[in-house]
């Protein structure tokens, strides 16, 4: 592909942006289940928190095709950034074993860092390239930005995540429907290229 050439569209557009949808739903409930003292709903929520982690690597995954067009190296940090958030947030079904013990929020603090800092150069990419609308791509960058912040000072015991998250979270749903909305590359084009 050429400097001044560039796809029209997000390779798989609306299966991203539905991903994006179902991460949160599967996360939320699965945690919320996660969290439940009935064995049989702590093994329902375990296994939606696993889908959401899978979900959550196709997100970086399919992202990352249309991204490293233009900058390999902000494809790779986006992807990374997802494979260690699915991990993070993975790593809270150590608690099924009876005698590991690990806070539940510790693993989401630090998935939520690396998502939100593996997406600052992502939505600048979005920004620079005109892949994204102008006013789109802004709004990701200080959403993510605001976003890593409030989950940084977690780490230190300062609970300002839940004041921060909301600008980037919104963004992630908005991002998500304009996905669906403007809808998928072609993809016998796209590996033409």
């Amino acid at each position: 592909m050429t400097k001044n050439s560039k796809p029209d569209k997000i390779y798989k557009a609306r299966i991203i942006g539905s991903f994006f949808l179902l991460a949160f739903l599967l996360y939320g409930i699965g945690r919320n289940f996660f969290e439940s003292e009935a064995i049989t709903e702590k093994y329902i929520g375990a296994l939606l928190i696993i889908t959401n982690s899978i979900v959550v690597l196709f997100i970086g995954r399919l992202l990352r095709k249309t991204i490293q067009q233009y900058n390999v190296w902000v494809g790779n940090i986006y992807l990374f950034s997802r494979v260690f958030e699915a991990i993070a947030l993975t790593s809270v079904l150590l608690n099924l074993i009876p005698t590991i013990n690990i806070s539940i929020d510790y693993g989401y603090f630090l998935a939520m860092l690396a998502l939100g800092l593996g997406s600052i150069p992502m939505c600048f990419t979005l920004y620079k390239q005109g892949i994204a609308p102008k006013w789109l791509a802004t709004w990701g960058m200080i959403g993510y930005t605001v976003f890593a912040f409030g989950f940084f000072m977690e780490l230190f015991g300062k609970e300002w995540s839940m004041y921060l998250l909301a600008l980037g979270g919104l963004w992630e749903i908005t991002f998500a429907i304009w996905l669906i909305i403007k809808g998928g590359k072609d993809e016998k084009a796209f590996f033409r290229q």
